[in-house]
Order: structure tokens, then C-alpha cells, then sequence
């Protein structure tokens, strides 16, 4: 499955207040390896940014499960300090997370599963430990995001994983 590993260049005012890293964006939420509490402390920065944006409750579900992914591998495979940004591009919001390691990583191919009724006894251990520890989560990411996330690396050489989260498009009046 590919991924769209660009950032759309347009943007316009920043979604909420921070410190501006680029044009459109601001920064929700830093810490460090050391910093207790990281990934739940990001949960929450994003999902008040997302519902001051007027998003649906199911979006900002949706995403910020997402971005919580996103920041525990950060977390635990890449080295900090590490940065989540918020970017408003007029169609969606282009959440990233920063962090120091150049390293894309390999989104693994999906493992095959089967329905609990259709499982044979006992098989959901075993399929459990047949699959693979690392890139479940991306897995979720990708499901949660539509597809529509992915890494790339900034103008210094640096990681940033994204995820776009859609703005609601107004219905058309009856």
C-alpha cells in the first residue's frame, strides 16, 4: 500500500496558538524521552486543538488514537527531542510528529487474519504470537487515517511522521 509522503505546501492560519515552526503551523505539544506521561499528554493537547476546530467526535477519536501511535513509536524507536505540530492546509489538518532519527521505517505487509467463529480452537494465541511485534500499530494508523499519513524527512535530515485529518465538508443547503 503507498502512502502520500508529502505535506501539501499550501496553508493558511495556524489551527490553535503555539510557537510557529512553518508557515500554517504550530506546535502543540514537546517532550523528551524522559518526559512522564508523554503519549497521554499529547492525546489531549491534540484532541483540544481537534475539537477547537470543530471537528466530529469521531474524527477527533480517530485521530488522536492515531497520533497516539505516532508518538509512542517516536517515543520508543527514534531519539528526541520530539515535536507534535498542527498545520491547517484550508481542506485538512496535517498533524506531524518530529523527531531526530533519518530512518523511514518499513510499514509491514498485513497478517493474514481470521474471524473468531472461522478460528480453529485455541488459535487466536497462536495467531497472536505469530504476528509480528513491531508495525502493528501502523497498521491501526493506517485504518484510523484512511491511508492518508506517512513519513518524510525535513530539510535537515530529520523524521517526521504525518497523518492528514480531513475537514468537515459543509452539505450542500436543501
Amino acid at each position: 500500500m503507498s502512502h502520500r509522503l508529502h505535506v501539501p505546501a499550501q496553508s493558511v492560519a495556524p489551527a490553535s496558538s503555539g510557537t510557529r515552526r512553518c508557515k500554517g503551523c504550530c506546535t502543540l505539544y514537546t517532550w523528551t524521552s524522559g518526559t512522564q506521561g508523554s503519549v497521554s499528554s499529547a492525546r489531549r493537547t491534540l484532541r483540544h486543538a481537534l475539537d477547537r476546530a470543530g471537528l466530529s467526535a469521531k474524527a477527533v477519536s480517530n485521530a488522536v488514537l492515531a497520533a497516539s501511535e505516532l508518538v509512542a513509536n517516536a517515543t520508543e524507536h527514534a531519539a528526541g527531542p520530539y515535536l507534535m505540530t498542527l498545520r491547517h492546509t484550508g481542506t485538512e489538518l496535517i498533524c506531524e510528529i518530529h523527531d531526530r532519527d533519518p530512518q523511514i521505517p518499513v510499514f509491514p505487509a498485513a497478517a493474514p487474519l481470521v474471524s473468531g467463529r472461522d478460528a480453529p480452537e485455541g488459535a487466536w494465541g497462536e495467531l497472536y504470537e505469530d504476528l509480528p511485534e513491531g508495525g502493528r500499530g501502523l497498521h491501526i494508523v493506517d485504518q484510523l487515517t484512511s491511508g492518508n499519513w506517512g513519513f518524510r524527512l525535513s530539510g535537515d535530515g530529520r523524521k517526521i511522521a504525518w497523518m492528514a485529518v480531513p475537514l468537515a465538508v459543509p452539505s450542500p443547503p436543501q
